[in-house]
């Protein structure tokens, strides 16, 4: 039976390149235009490429992916995806970086359950893998800020008029909108920048 060939690739972050992915997909054979593309976080699959291609994938067409974890960031989502594209949508799918995760082969009850169980353990793996990667990231993070680092952007100064603005809101001159507006803040800003602002200066009078 006729069947179109279709590849997926997808990256975590728009910082990053899809050029590993794209090469061995091409390499293949694959037209480039039959390759659909997703920049942005595997977290859930309202993903805009990911959905297009499921939209023309029909019965018996094969799509091709570099990695198991380009469908999904946790063991369930990868799971849940090739149930949907292998049993649901009667697509298959093939690995490259793994030959025994190829549904054209082994369609037979043994063949199936073999690919059935290797996804599961691959899956199991690749989210215990993430798992320990956040681990690693929380702890690096957690040990850079008792070394005093700092993260996210600097704090912008506070205007110059600030402390006479925040004396006049706190003695009832003026009311907290009167005074973010003085100091060209929102309202919410200001309140924050007010809290730390006096946490600071309590800690140095401490």
């Amino acid at each position: 039976m006729e069947h179109k060939e279709y590849g997926y690739a997808r990256v975590s972050g728009r910082n990053q390149h899809e050029d590993r992915q794209m090469i061995a997909l091409e390499n293949l054979g694959i037209r480039s235009d039959m390759i659909f593309v997703d920049k942005q976080s595997g977290k859930d699959f309202e993903r805009e490429q990911y959905q297009a291609l499921l939209g023309v994938l029909r019965p018996n067409d094969v799509l091709f992916i570099k990695s198991i974890d380009r469908l999904g960031r946790d063991y369930r989502e990868i799971i849940e995806q090739w149930r949907r594209l292998t049993k649901e949508m009667k697509v298959d799918v093939v690995v490259l970086d793994l030959p025994l995760l190829d549904t054209r082969r082994g369609k037979d009850l043994l063949g199936t359950f073999i690919s059935d169980v290797v996804l599961q353990i691959l899956s199991f793996v690749a989210e215990n893998e993430r798992v320990v990667i956040l681990q690693r990231q929380r702890e690096g993070i957690d040990a850079a800020r008792r070394r005093g680092v700092k993260f996210g952007r600097p704090r912008r100064p506070l205007p110059k008029n600030f402390p006479k603005v925040l004396e006049q809101c706190r003695a009832g001159i003026i009311t907290i909108a009167q005074a973010a507006q003085a100091c060209k803040m929102p309202t919410t800003t200001f309140r924050r920048r007010v809290k730390m602002f006096l946490d600071e200066n309590d800690a140095i009078g401490g």
